[in-house]
Formats: structure tokens, sequence, C-alpha cells
């Protein structure tokens, strides 16, 4: 968390602090797998995904989303969080090691905006409007979070 966050600061229209991934590799996802238990071929089996015609394997959907929460909560506290939420609009392919200009396509850039302040269950509160998108400008997925503000 990067200040402590008053409803008097925040205003509509105020930016989130960007937030920039390291870039995804593969080794991300082997790890993923094992924590998440979701090891779907499109995720790590080269020779699958390129049977339905794709280049690479993708990153999960999950983890993008993990990266996307890790942005939210350095700028909000965890237990400020009262609702976060996105969809699912692009893959995410990762890195090549032996390709230092797929870095962009694997890099993973969070951006939001504030879009509503108000009251609910006797709190203050924020709703902002956030999206994931790869350095060459593709969308990963969109969504929003409520957070409570002292």
């Amino acid at each position: 968390m990067t200040k402590a966050l008053t409803y008097e600061s925040i205003h509509v229209g105020d930016a989130m602090p960007a937030f920039t991934s390291d870039p995804i590799t593969r080794t991300h996802l082997v790890r993923y797998a094992g924590a998440s238990g979701d090891f779907n071929p499109l995720h790590h089996d080269e020779t699958f995904v390129k049977m339905f015609g794709m280049p690479r394997v993708i990153s999960h959907g999950m983890f993008v989303m993990g990266i996307v929460g890790q942005a939210v909560t350095d700028w909000v506290d965890d237990k400020n969080l009262r609702k976060f939420g996105v969809r699912f609009s692009g893959m995410t392919e990762p890195m090549d090691l032996d390709d230092p200009n797929s870095r962009d396509r694997a890099t993973i850039v969070v951006t939001g905006n504030v879009v509503e302040k108000f009251e609910a269950d006797g709190e203050k509160r924020m709703r902002c409007e956030i999206q994931a998108a790869d350095k060459l400008g593709g969308v990963k997925l969109t969504g929003s979070f409520i957070a409570a503000l002292s």
C-alpha cells in the first residue's frame, strides 16, 4: 500500500498507481499450475496448443487476475477490499527466453480510475474500474473493485 487513502483525498477521475508485472514465463505457469491444481494442457503443452493453431501455451487467466489483485492491494489495504471482479477478454502468452522481443507481450500493465464515491453499510467507499493489458496494448481483462476508505 502506497499511502493511507481517505474519502476526502480520493476524487472521481483519480487514477490508481499503474502497476507493471515482471514478464510472465513458463516457470510462472508451472508454479501456478502446481499451486492451483490447474494442469490444463493449454498452459504447459506446446504440442497440444499447436494442434489448435495456437503459437504457444497461454497463461492461466486466474494468474493474470492475481497480478491485478496484487496491483489493487498494493494501493488499497486488502482488509478494505469489499468487492473485486473481472471479465477475461484476451489470452496472455509467456515470454520466450530466447526472444527478448517477447517481453512486451508477456508483461502485464494494470491501470484503473476511480469512477464513484459513495456510502454503504455505514462505510465510505470508492468504486474503481480496472484494466490489465500487455505492453503492446492487448487487453487481457477488465473489471472493477470496491474499497472502504477512512
